[in-house]
C-alpha cells in the first residue's frame, strides 16, 4: 500500500497521508484550509513497514482505506509549570 506524505505550511509537525500522490478529493475542504498549502516530503509504502516513526501504522492504513487520508498532529506540549509544580510536591 502506497501513500504520499505532505507537510503543512500552516502547523509545525502537522502531516497528511493520502492514497495517491497529489490527490486530494477525499480530504474534507475545512481541513486544507486549517492545513494550508501541502508541501510534498515523500511516498512511502506501508506494505514494506511494520511501524512508523510517530504513527500507529494500523491506524493509518484503516485510515486511508476507509476515509482516504491521515492526519499525523504532533502530540500535546507538556506545560512545564505542571512539570515544575510536580516535581516540586515530591
Amino acid at each position: 500500500m502506497l501513500c504520499a506524505i505532505y507537510r503543512s505550511s500552516k502547523r509545525d509537525q502537522t502531516y497528511l497521508y493520502v492514497e495517491k500522490k497529489d490527490d486530494f478529493s477525499r480530504v474534507p475542504e475545512e481541513l486544507l484550509q486549517g492545513f494550508g498549502k501541502p508541501q510534498f516530503s515523500m511516498v512511502l509504502n506501508l506494505g514494506q513497514r511494520k511501524k512508523l516513526a510517530t504513527a500507529d501504522i494500523e491506524k493509518v492504513k484503516q485510515s486511508l482505506e476507509v476515509q482516504g487520508y491521515y492526519l499525523q498532529v504532533p502530540p500535546p506540549m507538556e506545560s512545564l509549570l505542571n512539570m515544575h509544580l510536580e516535581n516540586g510536591e515530591k
